[in-house]
């Protein structure tokens, strides 16, 4: 399969560029720029644009089979001074759909959208959170041009962990830092609430199960663990072999803002994935120490 990756010079694009490629498929990045050196994405072929300013063409895309859009941009994204509803409509409510609408002009057959699981998960976000509102809006609109010979699916995957050789993952690394001990200034707690984990490998492993088996017009939800703040910090502490223990507060941590909880703090977002569709898509579970293992080695180097 002749797949392109919109978004594949970032770590959940990269990561699924490269095991898209161990599949045997013949993988292509659209991007504003080239991957990093050093990235397991630097000799994969580019086509350069911006999606959120319509630069990519029908000839762009017309000799692939199928595009996976994993470029949507989230709360940490929006610049200074940027007005936030412009940001969206650009970003997701609109730049979304119409590059799905180009795919389908463009005869692509297979439309995998990377969204998010907050609407799906707590629908009364959508009202309350400009954010959510923009994920909802990107979802239905790329999949409102799904039909049966162009198959267009979303996958809502939860809180992604994961890192890629030579990408920065600032948050990780201090992270780490503090779980080893190197950053005093942080208190040794974690705010109250929590969410669904997921490991980058699991996310790859969906999206390449919805390229094959999705069915047109769905939205998948995706995850793997539901684990306290608390818990998740926790297991970093415990893979670098710190003996000191987390408790919970109810305060707002310098790691984990209360602008970046989208549901709230104190608030848990947890949820059971469909078995049915977890099979379908083929995507494992019981993935997270593992990754959590991966990624301290990973920013430790």
């Amino acid at each position: 399969m002749k797949i392109l990756i919109v978004g594949g010079t970032g770590m959940i694009g990269g990561h699924a560029a490269t095991f898209l490629r161990e599949q045997g498929n013949e993988v292509t990045l659209a991007a504003r720029k080239s991957a990093p050196a050093g990235t397991p994405m630097a000799d994969m072929p580019v086509i350069f644009g911006d999606y959120s300013q319509g630069t990519f063409t029908e000839a762009d895309l017309e000799p692939f089979d199928a595009v996976v859009f994993a470029a949507g941009q989230d709360i940490r994204h929006i610049p200074k001074g940027v007005d936030e509803d412009a940001f969206w409509r650009a970003m997701q409510i609109e730049g979304v759909p119409n590059f799905a609408a180009l795919a389908k002009r463009a005869g692509v057959k297979r439309f995998v959208q990377l969204g998010s699981y907050y609407h799906q998960v707590m629908p009364h976000l959508i009202a309350e959170n400009a954010y959510v509102r923009a994920r909802a809006l990107a979802d239905e609109g790329a999949r409102a041009h799904a039909t049966q010979d162009f198959v267009a699916v979303t996958l809502n995957p939860p809180s992604i962990v994961g890192a890629i050789p030579g990408i920065p993952a600032k948050r990780y690394e201090t992270l780490t830092q503090w779980a080893k001990g190197e950053r005093p200034d942080i208190p040794d707690y974690a705010p109250a609430g929590g969410t669904n984990y997921m490991s980058v490998r699991s996310l790859a492993e969906a999206i390449w199960g919805a390229l094959q088996r999705g069915e047109s017009g769905k939205a998948y939800l995706i995850g793997d663990a539901n684990l306290t703040f608390r818990d998740f910090f926790q297991k970093i502490f415990d893979t670098v072999g710190s003996g000191r223990r987390l408790v919970e507060l109810d305060r707002e941590h310098p790691l984990l803002p209360d602008a970046f909880i989208v549901p709230g703090r104190g608030k848990v977002l947890s949820y059971e994935t469909d078995p049915a569709e977890t099979a379908l898509l083929g995507y494992r579970q019981g993935d997270i120490d593992r990754a959590v293992a991966e990624v301290v080695a990973a920013v430790s180097r």
